[in-house]
């Protein structure tokens, strides 16, 4: 099975922004070892949202695109992985392992992928 991890930080803290070289260290390493074991397809961080846009379409209205920086968001997506797991609690431990590298705060959600198999069949 396949599971998207998002972490969030805060927009706010410069250490979520400025990695130190101790934790790219660790996340290179942690990385290369899950990617090793098959376990991680790809994983990559992200900017600031004052390089992002937020596209909205409400129901039955136009699309609106908000440039970044979102001034109502306090914590904010700083990057995602998607990984190979046997079942959910296999994902929640590798996500576990996964925060424990970082210093700052931080929250991983983690969703199962939906694969093709998995859909209604179209007649």
């Amino acid at each position: 099975m396949r599971f998207l991890m998002m972490h969030r930080i805060d927009e706010n803290d410069p250490q979520s922004w400025n990695p130190s070289p101790e934790f790219v260290r660790k996340m290179g390493g942690f990385v290369q070892e899950a990617a090793e074991k098959g376990i991680l397809i790809t994983a990559e961080g992200v900017h600031k949202t004052d390089k992002g846009a937020l596209v909205r379409k409400p129901r039955g209205a136009a699309i609106r695109v908000t440039d970044g920086p979102f001034a109502e968001a306090k914590e904010v997506i700083g990057g995602f992985a998607l990984i190979n797991a046997a079942d959910r609690a296999e994902a929640v431990e590798f996500a576990k392992r996964y925060a424990e590298l970082f210093d700052s705060e931080i929250e991983v959600e983690i969703r199962q992928v939906v694969e093709f198999d998995e859909l209604p069949a179209q007649d």
